[in-house]
């Protein structure tokens, strides 16, 4: 089967941003799901560069508009090659493939009577290539709500398109297709859009040179629109090129909410009036804010830099939290905050060590060899028909373009299998004789479950399945979508390796700059009345001992499985750690300062040689450590991506 996507072209006014990034990893993500699943792929993106707006930048700058979009363009392709993107092809909007299909369709269109010359006079918006009756100006400004920028009133001599005649047809269109705009809410918001009622649309301006010439009234440039939106067809090589007759109608067409008006009514229009079947899906996703509620864009001045995003954490892991917060119909928020939480939270505590302490067990029980499994218990039947679920939910939710409800599924795979590692203890198996050939079956499907969310996630993060088939001494030839449920793919006596943490710990800190800290002027900060520093009383600091002495102990990283309150006491929680692989019951007196569920998953430092002892019948293995000083307490966590086990010194 064939599956064409595509972005929108965006305006190269100015480098890419991260809301532009979402929309073109979106679509990646569903174009390398297709191609996984063995349809013949077609995905386009490009640049819109005959806009008005073009040539007030490029003078900005005192270059000419070519030279100055070229520049652009070039940081585009440049965001995209850094971010793993796909696409199959590039549109620019002053290439001569697209002019001629765009002349063609002009000339087609006045020749059917479906455009017709007249005088526009209304207020136009440039920013937004956008008129406007003065009926719908909000204080004498733009009405779009993410614009409110002043307009100008323009009259001139401008062709029309008809696109009153098809509004009847258009409503009854998306009446019988609910599939055709998507989510829901964009679909309903055109509807409504519609039946407002649809004035004639002017697709040629006089003022500025800019742009494609109508071909029979040279004078005139076509108007951006019905220039822009015809790049879906001309990069195919409409009417009669082999990738046009192969690939049209489009599957879906993926952009932000603020543009879907434009492609949901203009240019379905544009089609019918050509006898042209329409596009399968347009899909409107919502757009990324600032915490304080404010869309990222280059008007606002609030963008990030993808490149330093990219730099700083890697394609893979902006992909995984772009795809991951945009959840269908809403917006998603954006924050460096933001970003560290989720990949230290997904990627690193969830993803990146179930790897690292599956593989680790692998290396230290086996020599790092693959064992032969014996026979499925309840857990591995329980985990393997999950896995089938998981792989099923994936697809459901990539044909409805739902990345995110995509992502959550397969963390309830990996969610499974981090429990699947403490249900079944392999630390406490290897002590065990006759447990050996119990082992084999949880470590080998410790391997196989590596693997299966290798090829789960190879469509959102496409550097991910080659560096997990080098720790399972594989190519990437093991990555087949049919595979993603099927187990005993993986061959046993095969050589693994634990290698470097996949998505190691982010300490956000290290990356704060002078624009994240907030400094007063002193000269006019309010004057206030200091407080004397109360120093608080300390213990004494202990006799010294020797280094011989200090030695003695030997400090360990723990992670904590499981916690619970010791029953009838109100200071005691029992905690279950691994630590170099095995697991320690230890009794701690913290319950007055933590909840138990807050210390789940932490890493903790442990006195790992300290004699068991007894409390509360209770034989406790060793101590926690944490600081205190009169009431307050906290327990020392380790936040580096270290094993259970690591040293500290």
């Amino acid at each position: 089967m064939k599956y064409y996507i595509t972005t929108p072209i965006f305006y190269p006014n100015s480098s890419p941003h991260i809301g532009t990034a979402y929309t073109t990893v979106a679509a990646d993500a569903l174009a390398r799901y297709h191609r996984l699943i063995g349809d013949q792929v077609y995905f386009l993106t490009g640049t819109d560069e005959n806009a008005q707006k073009i040539v007030r930048t490029a003078e900005a700058h005192q270059m000419d508009p070519k030279v100055y979009v070229d520049g652009v363009v070039e940081r585009f392709k440049e965001l995209w090659s850094a971010l793993d993107i796909s696409n199959d092809d590039f549109i620019r909007t002053t290439e001569q493939r697209h002019q001629i299909v765009v002349q063609k369709i002009f000339t087609k269109l006045f020749e059917k009577g479906d455009i017709y010359k007249s005088e526009y006079s209304g207020w136009y918006c440039t920013p937004c290539e956008t008129f406007w009756m003065e009926n719908k100006l909000i204080d004498q400004k733009c009405p779009n709500a993410d614009c409110g920028r002043d307009v100008e009133l323009l009259k001139e001599e401008s062709y029309f398109f008809r696109l009153s005649k098809y509004q009847e047809a258009l409503h009854q269109y998306i009446e019988d297709h609910p599939e055709f705009i998507q989510p829901v809410s964009r679909r309903n918001e055109m509807l409504r859009f519609i039946e407002g009622g649809l004035e004639d649309l002017c697709v040629s301006r006089t003022t500025f040179q800019w742009g494609i010439k109508v071909p029979f009234d040279p004078k005139h440039v076509v108007y951006v629109w019905l220039d822009a939106l015809i790049n879906y067809i001309s990069a195919l090589g409409y009417p009669d090129g082999e990738n046009y007759q192969k690939f049209w109608p489009a599957d879906v067409h993926i952009m932000g909410k603020d543009i879907v008006r434009f492609h949901a009514v203009i240019w379905p229009i544009i089609l019918m009036a050509l006898d042209i079947p329409l596009p399968k899906v347009i899909y409107g996703h919502g757009w990324y804010l600032t915490k304080d509620g404010g869309k990222i864009s280059k008007s606002r001045g609030n963008v990030q830099d993808s490149f330093e995003l990219i730099q700083r954490y890697g394609s893979d892991a902006i992909r995984y939290f772009l795809l991951r917060e945009m959840q269908v119909g809403t917006d998603g928020t954006y924050s460096e905050d933001n970003v560290v939480e989720r990949l230290n939270s997904d990627l690193a505590n969830d993803f990146g060590n179930f790897i690292s302490r599956s593989l680790a067990m692998v290396v230290k029980f086996r020599e790092g060899i693959i064992p032969k499994p014996g026979q499925d218990g309840d857990l591995e039947r329980e985990l393997k028909a999950l896995s089938q679920e998981v792989k099923k939910s994936v697809e459901e939710s990539l044909n409805r373009c739902d990345p995110a409800s995509a992502l959550e599924h397969i963390w309830r795979f990996v969610a499974r299998c981090n429990k699947y590692v403490d249900e079944t203890a392999p630390w406490a198996l290897a002590k065990q004789q006759d447990q050996q050939g119990r082992l084999d079956t949880v470590l080998y499907t410790f391997v196989e479950s590596i693997r299966i969310l290798a090829v789960l996630t190879a469509p959102f993060m496409p550097g991910l399945p080659s560096k997990v088939c080098r720790l399972l001494g594989y190519d990437e030839g093991l990555i087949h979508w049919n595979e993603a449920d099927q187990w005993g793919i993986l061959k046993h006596g095969t050589h693994v390796q634990k290698g470097e943490p996949l998505f190691p710990r982010i300490d956000i800190s290290q990356y704060a700059t002078v624009g994240e800290i907030e400094t007063v002027d002193q000269e006019h900060a309010p004057k206030e009345t200091i407080e004397p520093i109360q120093t608080p009383e300390f213990e004494p600091i202990k006799d010294e001992i020797s280094i011989d002495e200090f030695a003695k102990l030997d400090l360990r990283v723990g992670k904590v499985l499981s916690a619970e309150k010791v029953e009838k006491t109100d200071k005691l929680l029992k905690l279950e750690i691994e630590v170099a692989g095995e697991v320690r019951t230890v009794v701690s007196g913290i319950a007055k300062h933590y909840v138990p569920e807050d210390l789940i998953n932490q890493y903790v430092v442990l006195v790992a040689n300290l004699k068991p002892t007894k409390l509360r019948g209770i034989t406790s293995q060793g101590m926690i450590l944490a600081a205190s000083h009169g009431e307050i307490l906290e327990v020392l966590t380790v936040k580096k991506d270290l094993p259970g086990g690591a040293r500290v010194k």
